[in-house]
């Protein structure tokens, strides 16, 4: 539409863009299925949102991929308001999600939004604790296909004192490549994403990613090493994220002005090693950049170092957190490579 300057022109286009690009067969949507899924959303009690328009949110317009239509049961209201993330693991612990429902509920309490997907565990805690104050929940599937189904009463509250959002069809059956693409939303709907439980390979930390990538906030609740529930949010702190105790810590990490110009370190003593400290957005941005200059080719790792003009005590953590993460793969002779 950028390009052809009106929705109908962009349609006649499509097939020529598809044949340039190897596609014969390409056609482009009938009217009547448009039509279709139109008259099922209102069936619904849904309202589509086009990118462009005055309900569609405006958080949504910053991101790198925001969705050109979207879903919408309930209140569009609230995507006007600020809002935060709170999302976290299906298995939540006892403590995790009373921690959850506390935090919404006392940031509710200072006017924030709280964001979240609808899940088992934290994010149902998340909503919960919001009901009164404000809440959105992001589906997987389509807008009117509750996913857990024992979540479908909570659900049924949402529409009526929040919201429901979907970029997804109606009647769209969640599956399992509709959950990334539903974390971006919630994290790009967010001020900032705190993350109450999360293992060490999990959609929250994917949601994290996202927020860093789009530019929002990460915070993360500790928990005991032992837990694995807790790796991932840890993980996170180590890595700079903002650790909340309470929803002062939230409020107070969101206000910290930043500095003009940092203090002068004081001189290290003669022959020791100053420590190296990265944000958790350099940390993010070191391994996009390690990822970009890896291949299935292995390379040394030496050369790497080189190449990316890092110190070595930054390149190598993050070439271990890599590793862990199943992203690079290290070969003999001190060579590393992408796995594929």
């Amino acid at each position: 539409m950028a390009e052809h300057g009106t929705a109908e022109a962009a349609l006649a286009a499509l097939p020529d863009v598809a044949r340039a690009a190897g596609v014969a067969t390409y056609e482009v949507c009938h009217p009547d299925y448009a039509l279709g899924e139109l008259r099922a959303g209102q069936r619904a009690g849904a309202q589509l949102l086009a990118y462009g328009e005055d309900a569609y949110p405006a958080d949504l317009r910053t991101i790198p991929d925001p969705p050109p239509l979207l879903w919408l049961r309930g209140e569009a209201a609230m995507y006007h308001r600020p809002k935060l993330a709170l999302v976290g693991a299906r298995n939540a612990s006892s403590l995790g999600g009373r921690m959850a429902r506390k935090l919404a509920t006392e940031l509710g309490a200072e006017g924030f939004v709280i964001v979240s997907g609808l899940a088992r565990g934290i994010d149902t805690a998340a909503h919960l604790g919001a009901l009164g104050t404000g809440t959105v929940a992001v589906m997987a599937g389509g807008v009117d296909v509750i996913y857990p189904a024992e979540n479908a009463a909570l659900a049924q509250e949402i529409g009526e004192k929040g919201a429901l959002i979907s970029d997804q069809p109606i009647h769209m059956q969640p599956q399992a490549r509709h959950f990334p693409a539903r974390n971006r939303l919630i994290s790009g709907l967010a001020r900032a994403v705190i993350v109450v439980e999360a293992a060490a390979k999990s959609g929250s930390l994917i949601t994290a990613r996202n927020a860093l990538d789009q530019g929002r906030e990460v915070l993360a609740v500790p928990g005991h090493p032992f837990d694995a529930r807790a790796s991932g949010c840890n993980m996170l702190i180590r890595d700079g994220a903002a650790m909340v105790r309470g929803a002062r810590d939230v409020i107070e990490a969101l206000a910290t002005p930043v500095a003009a110009a940092p203090p002068e370190p004081a001189a290290a003593p003669p022959g020791a090693v100053e420590p190296q400290t990265r944000t958790l957005a350099e940390t993010a941005a070191l391994h996009r950049e390690i990822l970009t200059r890896l291949g299935p080719t292995p390379v040394a790792e030496d050369q790497l170092i080189r190449d990316l003009n890092a110190a070595p005590a930054l390149v190598a953590p993050a070439l271990v957190a890599l590793e862990l993460d199943g992203k690079i793969r290290r070969a003999a002779g001190g060579m590393v490579a992408r796995a594929m």
